[in-house]
């Protein structure tokens, strides 16, 4: 896990920020995947394993994203 924290300390935010743009909203048309599954989830209809798989392989960019946000948030206040 340490590992994970240093490379993602190490990385430039712009590699989060092109998943993201790329893997994380792909495909852009009629709508992002990713917007797509969220909706099925929260109407209970993401039920089939690949729909699972897909939401997963869309939401990971989001998460690191996010993650390395939280981390360069908290090493600006000063903490490690």
């Amino acid at each position: 896990m340490r590992a994970f924290v240093r490379w993602v300390d190490r990385a430039p935010l712009w590699l989060f920020a092109l998943l993201v743009a790329t893997l994380g909203l792909a495909p852009w048309i009629p709508e992002p995947h990713v917007a797509e599954k969220l909706r099925w989830l929260l109407a209970g209809e993401l039920t089939r394993l690949w729909d699972i798989l897909d939401l997963v392989m869309h939401a990971i960019p989001w998460l690191l994203m996010a993650f390395k946000l939280y981390r360069t948030s908290v090493t600006v206040r000063g903490r490690p």
